[in-house]
């Protein structure tokens, strides 16, 4: 059985990501959801373990001094982080794994796992960006304006990312981010075992 592999999925707010990776998740079953953890509180809707892991401040302290998480970083005043069994139990199965993190998550998964796949998810605009925001109906305007600012930051670290899709229609989005993973799978690096059967 083929090992899974680990994908990365960062996009500021508003660009769809959730909405991406759950019809993603539809078409496909050799992915999983490597559910994230933060100390945010659910929004409406939201279900513990499957949107997030929703800890509190302390439990996810604790988890971090004891090595089981990843990968965290701190946004708009809440943790948000990557439980380590949360992708070993997929790549395990042989499942890819896919992480929807920020881009300093990102960046130290690359750094833990230089093999991880990085996808960077960008809006059509940042006036389409701010219209969604504003649509959402969940945001205070000084929430919609810090959100924006931090748009603008996290796109910077897009260069470093291995695909950009723009997400200008959901259907499109998502067979983009389909046609990355079977991409991936074919990399020759990812196929040493396949070759081998021929030498």
């Amino acid at each position: 059985m083929q090992k899974g592999s680990l994908f990365v999925v960062s996009a500021p707010a508003g660009c769809g990501k959730d909405t991406i990776l759950n019809e993603l998740l539809k078409k496909t079953d050799k992915a999983g959801y490597a559910v994230s953890a933060t100390t945010r509180a659910p929004r409406e809707g939201e279900v513990n373990g499957v949107h997030y892991h929703f800890l509190t401040r302390e439990e996810f302290e604790r988890r971090i001094a004891e090595k089981e998480v990843l990968e965290y970083t701190e946004y708009c005043g809440n943790y948000y982080g990557t439980l380590r069994k949360s992708v070993n139990d997929l790549l395990n199965e042989g499942k890819d794994a896919i992480l929807k993190i920020e881009v300093e998550g990102a960046m130290n998964i690359k750094k833990l796992f230089p093999e991880a796949c990085l996808v960077f998810i960008l809006p059509p605009s940042w006036e389409v960006l701010e219209k969604r925001l504003r649509d959402r109906g969940t945001e205070t305007e000084d929430k919609i304006v810090e959100r924006t600012k931090q748009a603008h930051n996290e796109v910077k670290f897009a260069k470093n990312y291995d695909y950009l899709i723009v997400n200008d229609e959901l259907e499109n989005a998502v067979s983009d981010l389909l046609a990355v993973m079977r991409a991936e799978k074919l990399r020759r690096a990812r196929n040493d075992e396949l070759l081998a059967q021929f030498n």
